[in-house]
């Protein structure tokens, strides 16, 4: 049986990579960030990627340049190393799955995305989904994990039958996600909802429209978003959406 995504993902606004803000010295899915979007009530979207030694660190890109002003790829070296390289616009490294949730603690809700590691959201996926299901053993709080890779999200299925699960989806054009046009053709139209045991999405917000959505809505699917940048651009998704991912300013709390 299919888990049922918590209702505290449904009602309370998602900070995309938690609440950051580099003028603040708050980077995205930093120790920071989570703080600040835990004081601020928001629930928290972070984002995790595997180093050497097979453990699971919350960091969006594969390169760390953008992120740290260091250059080569997060999987080539170890969680002690990440730990100790510097993030931009912060005075912390790069922290680990099993900091975050000591931090968050069931605080607020948690939705973690796997960053495909495969390379073309293929099947080459295993080790980030197993050291991030050894770290939430035990954790007790609203989290959801996701991924863009229908293969993932099947792997966590196997590993963590228990927790709920989605797929994060878009309108997938090649030449923005960089994958081939037969994966993205194949991808665009969330064929592998059921088979993967999915009980939510997670839509790009500029895509809403798609009828694939409008029906997976139509079955009482939860449709969350991603990412909206402005009040105006979170009441038209919300025409839609359940909730949203949001970043930029500040998503009003219901009620």
């Amino acid at each position: 049986m299919t888990p049922t995504l918590s209702t505290a993902f449904l009602q309370t606004p998602i900070a995309h990579r938690a609440l950051h803000d580099k003028t603040d010295n708050r980077p995205e899915n930093s120790r920071a960030a989570i703080a600040a979007a835990i004081e601020a009530g928001y629930g928290i979207e972070i984002d995790l990627q595997l180093t050497s030694d097979n453990r699971a660190m919350v960091f969006h890109d594969y390169d760390m340049a953008r992120l740290t002003g260091q250059s080569g790829p997060i999987q080539q070296i170890s969680a002690a190393q990440a730990q100790a390289t510097q993030l931009l616009h912060a005075d912390e490294g790069i922290p680990a799955l099993d900091e975050v949730l000591e931090m968050v603690a069931g605080k607020v809700p948690l939705l973690i995305e796997f960053k495909d590691q495969d390379g073309a959201m293929g099947p080459d996926v295993g080790l980030l989904e197993a050291d991030a299901v050894r770290a939430l053993q035990g954790y007790d709080g609203p989290v959801a994990l996701m991924s863009f890779n229908p293969n993932s999200v099947a792997e966590l299925a196997r590993l963590a039958p228990h927790l709920p699960r989605g797929l994060v989806t878009c309108s997938y054009q090649p030449e923005i996600e960089l994958l081939p046009q037969a994966v993205c053709d194949h991808l665009r139209d969330i064929p592998d909802f059921d088979c993967v045991g999915a009980s939510f999405i997670s839509h790009e917000v500029a895509d809403l429209n798609r009828p694939r959505v409008a029906e997976l809505k139509a079955r009482g699917v939860p449709i969350l978003c991603w990412t909206v940048r402005s009040p105006e651009q979170e009441a038209e998704a919300r025409a839609v959406a359940d909730n949203v991912t949001f970043e930029g300013y500040l998503a009003p709390h219901p009620g």
